[in-house]
Order: C-alpha cells, then structure tokens, then sequence
C-alpha cells in the first residue's frame, strides 16, 4: 500500500491548495461564491483525487483519477487566468501560479504514464 503523502505530485498538488487560498482570500466579497469557491475546488480536486486514486486497488482505477486530477489541474490553470484578466491577481503571482499548475500537471502525465507502462 502506498501513502499519498509520498507522491511528489500530490505534495506540490497540495502546496498549490494553500496557494489558491492564500490568493483568493483578497478576493472581492462578490465573488465569495464564484471565481474564490471555484478556484478553491478545483484545488482541492488536485491532491484529493491523487489521494483517492492512491487508495484505489489497481493501477488503471488509480490512473484513472490522476486523469480526474489532471481535468481539475487543467480548470485551475484557466480559472488563474481569469483572476489574473479580471485584475484580482497580479501578473507576477500569476505567473507563479501558472507555472507551479503545469509543473503539478506534468508530473501527473509522467506518473499516468509510468502507471500504465507497468500494469
């Protein structure tokens, strides 16, 4: 059995969550239930469905939530744009935040692929 908390992709996953946080806490009170909660989710999906995944009992179901992770890593991306577009995020921390969801992103994609080449 392995631990999620072993996998690189779910650590920077996570530290990506208290990031999304961090950032939209200076969000405007109106998109409290927007763009704050959406992006805050699809954070969340990120290390939580590698969590799942992880507990899963073979490798295909556990391939098949890192895909779920990566469609939430995906959305995320995107949803920092939007912030960054709309003037909520500044374009260097976007920038940061950008380049830390692809990083998060590609790690999924080689940890997809070393999956299936083993099962």
């Amino acid at each position: 059995m392995r631990s999620f908390r072993d996998i690189k992709a779910w650590q920077k996953g996570h530290e990506l969550v208290l990031l999304a946080y961090r950032c939209t806490a200076g969000f405007p009170d109106s998109e409290r239930y927007g763009l704050t909660s959406q992006i805050r989710r699809a954070a969340v999906s990120v290390p939580a469905n590698i969590a799942e995944g992880c507990g899963r009992n073979s490798e295909q179901d556990f391939a098949r939530f890192l895909h779920i992770a990566m469609g939430s890593a995906s959305e995320l991306e995107y949803l920092f744009l939007v912030s960054r577009d709309l003037g909520f995020v500044p374009a260097d921390t976007h920038n940061d935040l950008e380049h830390r969801v692809v990083e998060v992103k590609r790690m999924l994609t080689g940890f997809t692929q070393k999956l299936k080449a083993d099962s």
